[in-house]
């Protein structure tokens, strides 16, 4: 049986209901696996792969180039975890 490819609207969805609290983490793994996060994960690693021991977005020049190149993703350091 072939599965159909990751969607990352719904796979957002199933992170932001455990965020609110709508959903325990065991359930939310469970979406994640079966919503095809592994696969997507894959797709994204094959696309830009990092050097061994190389950070992705602690060097100053590392989160700038993704704000410049329109990722617009904080950097490690402008992070704030939700409780």
């Amino acid at each position: 049986m072939d599965r159909p490819p990751p969607d990352p609207a719904k796979l957002l969805s199933a992170w932001m209901e455990w965020e609110r609290g709508d959903t325990p983490p065991g359930r939310v793994m469970s979406n994640l696996k079966t919503g095809g996060l592994r696969e997507l994960l894959e797709g994204l690693a094959a696309q830009e792969p990092v050097a061994a021991g190389e950070s992705v977005s602690t060097s100053a020049s590392g989160s700038e180039g993704a704000d410049a190149a329109g990722g617009g993703a904080p950097s490690a350091e402008d992070w704030t975890p939700v409780v």
